[in-house]
């Protein structure tokens, strides 16, 4: 796709598009350029290397679909790697956003994300008393833009759980219900993956002394540090539910089998009763006593009325039925 936008802006303001064959730093001090880029090929990103001395290592990761979230420094520059996710179906999809940042400009690179930065550049522009702030109010603008997307992905998935909790409680899991939580206990781990450089990114953000940051961007960086905390405490409670889901399905299940087989042993106890009378009274034995009494068949079955009653009862009252 290439170029998306690309502008100049004087003091806060944007001051006009600026062709990426004329991109080049502005020499006024209150002046930055922000160029963004989606799947750029390799002769823009070369364009821009020659344009404002990237660094050749930093232009390949930014191609490089297959990086964690890092920051890297070079001399007066900085080039800050971060991971976007969003969901599709129970998968989480991963794209990166390469960003260079310099005093007077900052591009952006991204890659596997149709989250544009539009809607961003939009709101930033609505405030221009903070673009005055320069690159690094960027920088932390697109950072916090991102982070952001995690929770709607994270929130959903935790609706996924919950909803199949809740049918837990009601029957059985089903095979496809069970390898569904199994995908989605996956792909909360692979995001833990993420969110774990992620949190080192912005730690390194806030604490370290790095070129192009000012200490007055300190506390914005801050505040997407705990952002990123937040979202990685969502995830690891949702990893704890979804494991709990399971030892709870299967203690539901090991219940659901014990009363069945109780059950099942209550009642084989009873119908072994009419059973060993009739299996006894069954023998072919000429000499039998009470063969010839005359209400013995009444008898008989009064007894295994009785009998078996009585064992209904018990187990009734024991709840085995």
């Amino acid at each position: 796709m290439g170029v998306v936008a690309s502008f100049l802006y004087r003091d806060g303001v944007r001051a006009e598009s600026i062709a990426l064959s004329d991109a080049a730093p502005p020499a006024g001090e209150n002046e930055f350029i922000w160029i963004g880029l989606h799947d750029p090929t390799v002769d823009e990103m070369q364009t821009l290397q020659n344009k404002f001395g990237l660094h050749r290592l930093a232009v390949e990761d930014a191609l490089n679909t297959s990086q964690v979230p890092k920051v890297d420094v070079y001399g007066e520059q900085l080039f800050v790697l971060v991971k976007t996710a969003h969901l599709t179906g129970d998968d989480i999809e991963y794209g990166e956003t390469a960003i260079f940042v310099g005093k007077r400009h900052i591009i952006t690179v991204r890659h596997g994300s149709d989250r544009g930065h539009s809607k961003l550049r939009g709101q930033l522009e609505e405030a221009p008393q903070l673009l005055t702030h320069g690159t690094d109010y960027v920088l932390h603008a697109i950072i916090d833009f991102i982070v952001d997307g995690y929770l709607p992905v994270v929130q959903t998935i935790e609706d996924h759980v919950l909803g199949m909790e809740s049918r837990m409680l009601d029957s059985f899991l089903e095979r496809p219900q069970i390898t569904r939580l199994f995908q989605l206990r996956r792909q909360v781990i692979l995001f833990q993956r993420v969110l774990g450089p992620m949190s080192e990114l912005c730690g390194k953000l806030v604490h370290l002394d790095l070129p192009c940051l000012d200490y007055e961007a300190k506390p914005y960086f801050r505040d997407v540090l705990d952002h990123v905390h937040r979202v990685e405490s969502m995830v690891a409670g949702l990893r704890d539910v979804i494991t709990s889901v399971f030892e709870a399905s299967n203690l539901l299940e090991q219940q659901r089998q014990g009363v069945i087989t109780r059950q099942l042993a209550a009642w084989a106890a009873i119908l072994a009763v009419p059973t060993a009378i009739a299996g006894i009274y069954g023998m072919n034995f000429e000499n039998m006593p009470e063969l010839k009494t005359e209400y013995g068949y009444y008898v008989v079955l009064g007894v295994i009325v009785v009998l078996c009653g009585g064992l209904y009862i018990r187990f009734k009252q024991t709840r085995w039925i």
